[in-house]
């Protein structure tokens, strides 16, 4: 088993990278990368760095989008209301509340696997992460 210079495994470590994006968020799991990138040399560990930080980017980028529907249709209807007209976007505003929560909830799911699976130095392949990690490191 591999240690890195903490003297934790090298698992252990991409599984704390994991974690942090499931529990913490940006700022934990860039600080763990940060850290993988400047002092460690497994090559494994900094791929589960940058895929930890590239995933959580990736799933807030389509969290952003999707939320500009409801934020679009509000300002449609702002502008409709202008005219004395009205605009009902109440059951399309729920549709996506729908969405935004399952992406959620796929969200824990996912980083929660990857956690688990990293504390053996294996990994969950997602393929358009994994296609762009490969192609550009």
């Amino acid at each position: 088993m591999q240690k890195t210079k903490l003297g934790i495994s090298v698992g252990l470590l991409g599984a704390a990278v994991y974690f942090a994006a499931f529990f913490g968020g940006y700022v934990p799991v860039i600080l763990i990368t940060g850290y993988i990138l400047v002092a460690e040399e497994n090559v494994w560990l900094k791929k589960t760095g940058i895929k930890a930080v590239a995933l959580l980017m990736a799933i807030e980028v389509l969290l952003k989008i999707i939320g500009l529907v409801p934020d679009l249709l509000s300002w449609i209807g702002s502008v409709v209301r202008v005219f004395d007209g009205t605009l009902d976007y109440g059951m399309v505003s729920s549709v996506f509340s729908v969405v935004i929560g399952a992406i959620g909830i796929i969200r824990t799911i996912v980083f929660l696997l990857l956690g688990i699976g990293a504390i053996s130095q294996t990994t969950v392949r997602i393929p358009v992460v994994d296609n762009m990690i490969d192609k550009y490191m």
